[in-house]
């Protein structure tokens, strides 16, 4: 859990004059937000929807940084390392902050100590696809023939670990199911073999998704969220289909290095809830597939419980799965 003196604003020990001048000037300058991943995936997406937006309201340019590599994790090492002046930001998501925690063996940063959560920007919700070859439109219909099959229908993921891995594992639980896993390296690299029927099914975030369904090349079975989707109706949840309470995504949101002074983190955080709070902002979420935060999840102690759930939950998925840190 995050600690109580880090959501309150403690920071390692500074000379007050300086932190006080800092916050008032800030910013001054250039900022950076890293998203630890490769340009156009949701995640840098959504980075882009909110980094210019806020730029202009704070008055300074934010420019993104793609640092992909090791599943998130080397450009989440690089903001927690980086001076904790304001000036580096992390757009951070589920890799870097949820799976690779669990599953990665020495990972180089401490996601509940070296971070301070500035405010969670959007959800990515899970979604379960099939090739259209398949005869089964909903996620009952596929539970059933997992069960009829025993094992020999094929579920694919964006890899060994990801945050899709782990909703499949729970689905396969939940449901008392078995399919063989078969793991790619990124969504996009799935998509081939899915539209073609190699493999049978795909565990996926709904924006990489909807075209294929919206083209009818793989429909869309379920999606991991508490209610259907405004842009889904025919589509039922998870939990219709008999898992109760299972929801499951990625997700994007900014951070910054732990010792950030409390005052910069304020200023960041009101400048990017005022950014959320734009119908226009409010539509693009929308339009790419994501599911806007709520206001309290905006806020540094809201997306600090939330990234608490979220690990809570990836440790539970990695002992139904098996995985052990590597």
């Amino acid at each position: 859990m995050f600690s109580r003196r880090l959501l309150l604003g403690a920071a390692a020990p500074l000379a007050a004059a300086s932190i006080i001048r800092s916050a008032m000037a800030f910013p001054d300058r250039p900022m950076r937000m890293i998203v630890p991943f490769a340009a156009g995936g949701n995640t840098d997406i959504l980075a882009r929807l909110v980094a210019g937006p806020m730029a202009e309201r704070l008055g300074r340019p934010i420019v993104i940084e793609n640092r992909a590599g090791a599943g998130g994790s080397l450009g989440a090492e690089l903001v927690a390392r980086a001076p904790a002046d304001g000036y580096t930001l992390l757009f951070g998501a589920g890799g870097p902050l949820t799976a690779n925690p669990v599953l990665q063996a020495n990972i180089p940063y401490d996601v509940e100590r070296d971070f301070r959560p500035i405010g969670l920007v959007g959800i990515l919700p899970m979604i379960c696809q099939v090739t259209a070859r398949l005869p089964v439109r909903s996620l009952t219909e596929l539970i059933a023939l997992m069960r009829q099959r025993d094992g020999a229908l094929t579920v694919a993921t964006p890899g060994t670990g990801s945050a899709a891995h782990l909703a499949l594992e729970l689905l396969l639980a939940g449901a008392g199911v078995k399919a063989t896993h078969v793991p790619y390296r990124g969504g996009s690299a799935m998509i081939p073999d899915l539209i073609s029927g190699t493999v049978d099914a795909g565990m996926v975030e709904l924006p990489s998704a909807l075209p294929l369904h919206q083209d009818g090349k793989a429909p869309i079975v379920a999606i991991a969220t508490q209610e259907r989707s405004p842009r889904l109706l025919g589509v039922q949840t998870f939990i219709e289909a008999g898992l109760p309470n299972f929801t499951a995504g990625s997700y994007g949101g900014v951070l910054v290095p732990a010792a950030t002074p409390a005052d910069i983190v304020g200023k960041l955080q009101a400048t990017l809830a005022a950014v959320l709070d734009e119908a226009a902002i409010q539509s693009r979420i929308s339009e790419v597939g994501a599911i806007l935060s709520s206001p309290e999840q905006r806020t540094p102690d809201g997306f600090a419980r939330f990234l608490s759930n979220e690990l809570a939950n990836a440790r539970r998925a990695a002992r139904l799965a098996g995985l052990s840190p590597s």
